[in-house]
């Protein structure tokens, strides 16, 4: 308890102190959970503080303008504001902190601490926002990204840089595959964000990771459903940012952000609010805009030499593919991994639809001996799939179709080959093996009578 205080009283000897005079204002209007603010004149994504003590204090972002006046919302719970509370900046706009002391933390869309541990002490500023590249300052991707994950790293291979959305519908299995990758994915640095989520995922995740040797390596922003849009959407900035900071220091990262959907749900509660109309189902143009913003911050550096290997998930409402946020997803991403409610039903772990899955780097980072080798396997999986029905029916002979008959003589070493246990890590090395093995296997003499 010492060594803490001994800590924050250094803290607080070495923080500067602003000589200038403090920005202030009045609230004269608040409708709908939009607080317009006067004589505050803030950039957007500026914060503030309302009311005078510590008891009826509330934290708000500024979103937008109106009349000259500044419209804010709240960060935080629902306040019980009063006409003319007065309001102070507090801040530095469009920064967050950032710094090596993230690392094992957890903490919310602000940068303060979620898990019971000290205050943490960041000198660095980065803006929340990013830094904007040029197209040419981003290196190709050129080395293979070991998930952990053998169906993927066989069949989908991921490359370090490449932005990946693991699509599917509610209750499939997207939370548990981004928990194994997580937790097995070979990187410097993993910076998980989980957006709009269910608490008891948060603290779940947190008591399998952030105990052991992991922790170092890891960092987590929360931010759970119940909380205000703008932080929902602060949160996802600012693990960008996080990732950006460490990119920058030449480190490998792995960005996983769960959900991107849950992200865009935020940017379309700000963008009514403001009074944008909806145009593709109820969502906005700017807020289909910000998941494209939130996904080009990934990519390797050619300065630094870091990358950031992002993973989403991604929602479809009601299992529709078609849907504004998928379909949007789907256009910006380096490629996707589509799960499978039939799959799930079976229990199938994980229920990836292998045919309907695809890496769009897989070609660049992997010998084409592994290429053709995965041709063939998903080759066989999409026969087998396809045929399922019409094989479970009695109504196919055997004979008729070369490819199935392979299919269904190796259908268990095939199933053996996609499933694999929860938390259970496959390296990259093991998983080519793998596919090598069964390759060779189905194409032996008589592999497709024999089975």
């Amino acid at each position: 308890m010492l060594a803490e205080l001994q800590i924050e009283l250094a803290r607080h000897r070495a923080a500067r102190i602003e000589a200038g005079p403090v920005l202030s204002g009045k609230v004269v209007a608040c409708d709908g959970g939009l607080i317009e603010v006067s004589g505050l004149p803030l950039p957007i994504g500026s914060l503030g503080v309302i009311g005078e003590g510590q008891e009826d204090s509330a934290l708000a972002e500024v979103i937008g303008f109106r009349s000259g006046h500044s419209l804010m919302m709240l960060l935080g719970d629902t306040q019980l504001l009063r006409p003319q509370s007065a309001v102070r900046a507090v801040g530095t706009p469009g920064m967050v902190e950032v710094g090596d002391a993230l690392l094992g933390r957890a903490v919310d869309g602000l940068g303060k601490p979620i898990d019971g541990g000290p205050s943490l002490d960041l000198a660095i500023h980065w803006p929340l926002g990013g830094r904007r590249e040029g197209a040419l300052e981003r290196a190709p991707v050129r080395e293979p990204f070991d998930c952990g994950v053998r169906a993927i790293n066989a069949l989908a291979t991921m490359g370090k840089g490449q932005r990946v959305g693991v699509v599917a519908g509610s209750g499939v299995g997207k939370s548990v595959l981004l928990d194994t990758i997580a937790g097995q994915a070979k990187a410097d640095v993993t910076v998980v964000a989980m957006i709009g989520e269910r608490a008891r995922e948060v603290s779940d995740f947190v008591s399998r990771h952030m105990t052991d040797a992991r922790r170092g390596r890891m960092v987590l922003v929360a931010v759970p459903a119940d909380h205000a849009a703008n932080l929902r959407l602060r949160a996802a900035q600012y693990a960008c940012s996080i990732a950006e900071y460490f990119r920058a220091q030449g480190k490998s990262v792995a960005l996983i952000v769960d959900s991107l959907t849950r992200v865009a749900h935020a940017a379309r509660e700000l963008a009514l609010l403001l009074g944008e109309p909806g145009a593709a189902r109820g969502y906005p143009p700017s807020a289909l805009a910000a998941i494209t913003r939130l996904v080009e911050r990934a990519g390797n550096s050619a300065s630094s030499g870091g990358a950031i290997t992002g993973v989403y998930t991604v929602l479809a409402d009601g299992d529709d593919m078609n849907d504004p946020v998928v379909d949007t997803a789907r256009a910006i991403l380096d490629g996707h991994i589509l799960l499978s409610r039939d799959l799930a039903k079976r229990g199938h772990y994980p229920a990836i639809d292998v045919p309907a899955s695809l890496s769009r780097v897989m070609d660049g980072v992997v010998s084409d001996d592994v290429i053709e080798a995965a041709r063939l396997v998903r080759s066989l999986i999409s026969a087998r799939e396809e045929n399922r029905d019409l094989v479970m029916m009695g109504a196919y002979r055997a004979g008729s179709d070369e490819t199935l008959d392979r299919a269904l003589g190796h259908s268990n070493a095939i199933d053996a080959f996609l499933t694999q246990p929860r938390g259970q890590a496959v390296s990259l090395d093991e998983s080519l093996e793998a596919l090598a093995a069964l390759s060779a296997q189905v194409q032996a003499p008589g592999a497709a009578i024999n089975g």
